[in-house]
């Protein structure tokens, strides 16, 4: 298993399906991973320090995973099947320690809510050329979307607005 960071978020204008992009910490490869619009909301939300009035369904698992008396451990994207991805939460409670099955997507942005590191399986990173002026530096494109509180509207325009080249050269 290889440590993985979030990269990059936006949308694949060939799909109209948004697409997040997992960087080794330690490296170039990457892993883009197809998601839903809702979790890509959720992900840019937190990575940017958005907050809602009500708690979404992420922000509600991690106040169930505390308030059981839980820690995140890791996340870890496991393999790909017939183009879907799996993934395991592993979670380390009064019980003793629990592998339990999610979407990589959900599994991301509870990771991000909980400061818990993402694993990927090795045979999943591919590595890719980057273009020099998406290299420096290698994550503001996504890390930066306008400061302060950001309305529904406004996060489906920023991530509208991304472009397949902001990801860089790869190939599902």
């Amino acid at each position: 298993m290889v440590e993985v960071t979030v990269e990059r978020l936006g949308l694949d204008s060939a799909s109209s399906s948004y697409v997040v992009i997992l960087r080794e910490k330690e490296g170039r490869r990457v892993l883009p991973i197809w998601i839903g619009q809702p979790e890509a909301e959720s992900i840019v939300m937190q990575m940017n320090d958005v907050k809602r009035e009500r708690p979404l369904t992420h922000d509600l698992c991690k106040a169930l995973i505390v308030g059981l008396g839980g820690v995140l451990r890791r996340v870890t994207i496991t393999r790909v099947q017939k183009s879907t991805y799996f993934a395991e939460l592993q979670l380390d409670g009064p019980g003793g320690v629990v592998q339990i099955d999610a979407r990589p997507s959900d599994s991301i942005a509870i990771a991000l809510r909980l400061g818990a590191p993402i694993f990927a399986d090795e045979l999943l990173l591919a590595r890719v050329d980057i273009d020099e002026e998406l290299a420096t530096p290698p994550t503001q494109l996504l890390l930066a979307p306008p400061q302060g509180d950001m309305s529904a509207e406004q996060l489906k325009a920023y991530l509208a607005n991304l472009q397949p080249e902001d990801f860089g050269k790869f190939s599902p």
